[in-house]
């Protein structure tokens, strides 16, 4: 705790003697540090491989703007009691995901679905199982307000943030006023998320030529990128493990970012996107999310009913259960993917050259508090 506590009273200080600095002898408090202000570019490096990230133009990455939105996102005032931040349900050792089968709110209510895994969100879009949020930034307000988790209304949180010493000047810092909003905070903190990049696992690693898979791992990537089924029963079916179809790796983010019907249930008690659009066709259909650091997300699906990959995989091996909105790609009909014991072990070992410890110990994405 004294070590915490003196980090916080260092960076304090540093605030303020960068804001003395920046400030002329006559400006006021609460106007802004210069008529030209302009915070420090953040200079994104984008992995081999990866697309360019579509940064929003009201929302530039600055080295302030990033490191205010790392504190902003461990910090427990913008729960109702003071207990949770966002980083208590997305965990640094389970990429950034909740262990739970379901997370708890500060009351104690337990949420219907799985905690999602942060990770390279800067090139997702439609967040959240069903897609409701349409920007990282959209994100961000809901779970602080919403009452089964953190349970806190804006204003009072944002009042809270004022009267903190550390955050009028951190944020005068970022947007050159010590004037604390919503909208700023959520800017700061989808900026610290979209440097939150995974691009440094073994598979990645294989693309740049650093690292050779094993047998049993090249094995499981070509399963990987076969189509399942029996020949006899599949066009092009190759007894393939299907995963390319939605967790394809030409943009290097192991998802389609889509929605699927995946096969779970016949019926269901979660309308997924269908909940949202109301639409038919959307029942049953969630967001497909990205394998990487999948060995460390655990439990699996929307609801958490899988606890090992082993059981993900023995779902997509059986080819899953028909209902009105299944997507074509689920090999139900056919017996589904029909792989060997060995295959599957294969398939495994690919999927766990997608974790990246790196990423999870990485200081710049740990709770500075």
């Amino acid at each position: 705790m004294k070590k915490n506590r003196s980090y916080r009273q260092i960076y304090i200080a540093g605030i303020i003697s960068l804001l003395v600095v920046a400030c002329s002898p006559d400006e006021k408090e609460d106007t802004p540090l210069a008529t030209a202000f302009q915070a420090t570019p953040y200079n994104l490096v984008i992995p081999p491989f990866f697309p360019p990230m579509d940064i929003p133009a009201n929302n530039p990455l600055t080295v302030e703007g990033i490191q205010l939105g790392r504190f902003l996102f461990w910090d427990k005032k913008l729960s109702g009691n003071n207990t949770m931040s966002c980083g208590t349900c997305h965990l640094p050792e389970h990429s950034f995901s909740d262990n739970n089968q379901f997370s708890t709110g500060i009351t104690g209510a337990v949420g219907n679905r799985q905690g999602m895994a942060l990770v390279n969100l800067g090139w997702a879009y439609n967040y959240f199982w069903d897609g409701r949020s349409i920007t990282l930034e959209d994100l961000i307000v809901e779970p602080v307000e919403n009452p089964i988790e953190m349970n806190e209304d804006w204003n009072v949180a944002l009042a809270e943030l004022q009267s903190d010493p550390i955050y009028p000047p951190m944020f005068a810092l970022a947007y050159g006023t010590s004037e604390i909003t919503r909208d700023k905070t959520v800017k700061a903190i989808a900026s610290f998320l979209r440097t939150m990049i995974s691009a440094n696992s073994k598979f990645d690693q294989q693309r740049i030529g650093t690292y050779t898979f094993t047998p049993s791992e090249e094995n499981g990537f070509n399963l990987f990128l076969a189509e399942g089924g029996s020949p006899e029963d599949v066009p092009g079916g190759a007894f393939g493990a299907d995963c390319f179809h939605c967790h394809g790796h030409g943009a290097m983010q192991m998802t389609d970012y889509l929605f699927h019907n995946n096969g779970l249930d016949a019926t269901f008690a979660d309308l997924g996107v269908g909940g949202i659009t109301g639409n038919e066709l959307d029942m049953g259909r969630f967001k497909t999310p990205s394998l990487r650091n999948i060995e460390l997300t655990a439990p699996y699906m929307h609801d958490g009913r899988f606890n090992t990959l082993e059981e993900v995989i023995g779902h997509y091996n059986s080819g899953g259960v028909a209902s009105p909105t299944v997507d074509p790609f689920m090999k139900y009909s056919v017996g589904g993917l029909q792989l060997t014991e060995q295959s599957k072990l294969d398939l495994l070992a690919f999927l766990k050259c997608l974790t990246d410890t790196s990423f999870i110990s990485n200081p710049h994405f740990s709770d500075p508090h």
